[in-house]
């Protein structure tokens, strides 16, 4: 697939990482994409995907960037401690998420600010990878939520399977590349969140909208899987979030 052109200003560290990442991405996976005729080609957007394997995030990035839309993620805060890659973030001008601290607001009032100029903010509802057994999106936080109802953006819901092909979920190695894992990505049309809009402050409306949001996601991921998602979402257990000690 031809890319199109990113016609909005970029940090040049940005314009390296596409320079350098996309063309390994090519090389290394063959793609099956569809839905790019949902991308807003202007204007802000949130792009919201669902979290199974350390690198789905490339793939929803390659996806986005190949539609002419570069995303700026929101991203866990440690990330930006760690030496170079820290500074590396903020360069490609990321935005850090301060999770259970007063600070974690901030990321949002920095989302709707990156909104307003016509960026694209790529959110991972789930906040980390899903504790599924199978793989399937898991209930979300309600950060995606909040930040559409205040923001009143399209919501873009991305499916993606395949990442763990790549490199599997808390693997330490990545699979056979040899092979050319095939990645499969789709994006739908926004999420109508519009009867909700009144409600931005409420928790409940934030939630609801959240839910959506994830419920849009999961129907176009069990397009690409073709098979049935559970009937509710798994939720993660209280102490679940940090990985079983040994846990590969």
């Amino acid at each position: 697939m031809k890319r199109t052109p990113i016609a909005q200003k970029l940090p040049w560290s940005y314009h390296v990482v596409i320079g350098t990442v996309r063309p390994l991405l090519m090389a290394a996976t063959r793609r099956q994409w569809s839905g790019g005729e949902h991308v807003p080609p202007t204007g802000g957007f949130i792009a919201s995907a669902n979290h199974y394997s350390e690198v789905d995030v490339f793939m929803m990035a390659h996806f986005l960037v190949d539609h002419g839309r570069a995303p700026f993620f929101l991203a866990k805060s440690g990330l930006f401690k760690v030496p170079l890659l820290g500074k590396a973030l903020l360069h490609l001008e990321q935005v850090p998420v301060h999770r259970a601290t007063s600070r974690a607001g901030g990321a949002l009032v920095e989302a709707r600010q990156a909104l307003d100029e016509g960026k694209c903010i790529a959110i991972m509802p789930e906040g980390t990878l899903t504790r599924d057994p199978d793989m399937w999106p898991m209930k979300a936080k309600s950060g995606v939520g909040r930040l559409a109802l205040a923001s009143r953006v399209p919501v873009l819901p991305i499916g993606t399977w395949g990442a763990q092909e790549v490199l599997d979920r808390y693997a330490r190695r990545p699979g056979n590349l040899l092979k050319r894992p095939v990645q499969k990505v789709k994006a739908g049309p926004p999420v109508d969140l519009s009867d909700l809009y009144d409600r931005a402050d409420d928790p409940a409306a934030q939630v609801e909208a959240t839910a959506r949001v994830m419920a849009a996601i999961t129907d176009l991921v069990a397009e690409l899987r073709g098979e049935t998602p559970p009937e509710t979402p798994y939720v993660m257990k209280p102490g679940e979030g940090r990985r079983a000690k040994g846990q590969k």
